[in-house]
């Protein structure tokens, strides 16, 4: 995100504010309350609450339920960084004895692994953590009701498996781990494991009646690392920027790049909603715009973040009911409020601050067999793209060698490598064993089947 720190326009901030207060109102919350981030800050803030003079603000803590799930995605990730685990590893390598030892890392983090939704009876978000002592007691039986990886089941449990690797490998219960590798390097200090005042309490709204009930607050045990975090729109503003940037101190800037990459296949309902799932988040595509985050619901509580990080602009909303206002569609409404009414305006083009020339030679068009590409440098690297039409698109970075790595799309990971001539030419591309020339099917490159030596001919010699 930039670092600009304009305020809100006072047409965006009244736009913002209907629309957490019809939330509020249609969805019957007992409070609710929100905050939009941009250029790394709280630009905004807006709450509703049913009580006449105690809108909460962004220091009083909710329940936030699956949202705990990225935390500990980070944290995983973290293993993965410092070399401890890979995400291929089976758990079992690091978890034995488990039952589902054979989903690997990666599968659990993407909610591929063929585990259950839920654990077995009673319902976990409504009891005691007392009653589940141990991983078996939260896998039941029959953890895998599945084939391992070969589709996306959201699994409560496989993130309690995902909590015990942490502890397993860190030698520490995964709070105090949580606590020292991420809520304090990232100055989270009203995020936690129990309730710290001020905080809402939580509350059922009868579905017929404007009526409401008190839900139990229960320590969920072994299933913390699923869902047990409480904490605020404040500290889930920093955490929002955290997961658009990274910070070094916890996680990259390429690693939280690719919790945000999707993970896991869709369900056919999900691809018709455009929802995806990468490893900790929640990706989906709304009106056209790329959005990540997560959703989060205990009996009580429901939450949101929701980030476009194209648009530089977050959101975070939370709530103090069982069921009622759709967060995921209120947070969406937000981002898109402020970047319609307030597009990110871009840097300055500024030109690269040394020119290799070598890198420069490779710029302009190319052919793929008869196919039209254009190639671009510049600070960050070579972009190729289609010059009509739709296509194969990717950018790509430097290897140090010479060679380049394609960052997404068709060429992700493909290696694309300059091919010279004896003499220090350069000859044509080779990407991934495809040949670009500079000419359609140049017969001066090593154009694989060779090309015709009577070359390109009209209707009359065809």
């Amino acid at each position: 995100m930039t670092t600009s720190h304009e305020e809100l326009l006072p047409g965006t901030r009244r736009a913002l504010s209907h629309r957490v207060a019809v939330a509020q109102a249609e969805g019957r919350a007992p409070s609710l309350v929100a905050a939009v981030v941009r250029g790394g800050r709280v630009v905004w803030q807006g709450a509703r609450s049913s009580v006449e003079g105690h809108e909460p603000d962004g220091d009083v803590q909710y329940r936030i339920g699956s949202l705990t799930k990225t935390f500990t995605a980070v944290l995983v990730l973290r293993l993965r960084d410092e070399g401890v685990l890979d995400l291929g590893d089976p758990l079992e390598k690091h978890l034995p004895g488990t039952g589902a030892g054979e989903a690997t890392v990666a599968e659990l983090l993407a909610h591929t692994a063929g585990l259950a939704a839920e654990s077995p009876a009673p319902w976990w978000e409504r009891t005691p953590g007392s009653l589940r002592p141990e991983l078996s007691d939260v896998l039941g039986e029959h953890p895998l009701p599945h084939p391992v990886g070969r589709r996306f089941h959201y699994s409560n449990p496989g993130y309690t498996l995902l909590g015990a690797l942490v502890e397993e490998l860190r030698g520490a219960p995964w709070e105090q781990v949580l606590r020292e590798e991420i809520l304090e390097p990232l100055g989270l200090h009203r995020t936690s494991t129990r309730p710290r005042a001020p905080h809402a309490g939580g509350w059922a709204v009868h579905p017929w009646a404007d009526a409401l009930l008190p839900e139990p607050v229960e320590d969920l045990g072994r299933m913390a690392p699923a869902g047990q975090l409480w904490s605020t729109t404040g500290d889930l503003a920093r955490f929002a920027v955290f997961l658009a940037e990274g910070d070094d101190r916890v996680l990259s800037a390429e690693s939280v790049r690719e919790m945000r990459t999707p993970a896991a296949p869709a369900e056919a309902t999900d691809v018709a909603d455009g929802v995806a799932y990468g490893l900790g988040m929640q990706i989906q595509h709304r009106g056209g715009r790329l959005l990540v985050g997560h959703s989060g619901s205990l009996p009580g509580f429901l939450a949101n973040l929701t980030i476009s990080v194209a648009d530089d602009v977050a959101a975070v909303v939370l709530a103090n009911c069982t069921s009622g206002p759709l967060l995921g569609a209120v947070g969406a409404d937000l981002v898109r409020i402020v970047a319609e009414a307030e597009p990110r305006i871009p840097e300055p083009w500024r030109p690269m601050p040394e020119v290799d020339s070598e890198v420069l030679e490779l710029a302009g068009q190319w052919y793929w067999g008869t196919h039209a590409f254009g190639l671009r440098v510049s600070a960050d690297g070579l972009a190729l793209g289609p010059l009509s039409g739709t296509g194969r698109r990717a950018r790509f970075r430097p290897n140090g060698d010479g060679t380049w790595s394609g960052l997404e799309g068709y060429y992700a990971g493909e290696l694309l490598r300059p091919v010279r001539r004896e003499d220090g030419t350069l000859s044509h591309l080779d990407l991934g064993s495809f040949v670009f020339t500079r000419q359609p099917y140049d017969p001066e490159a090593s154009v694989p089947g060779g090309v015709d030596a009577e070359g390109w001919r009209g209707s009359e010699r065809a």
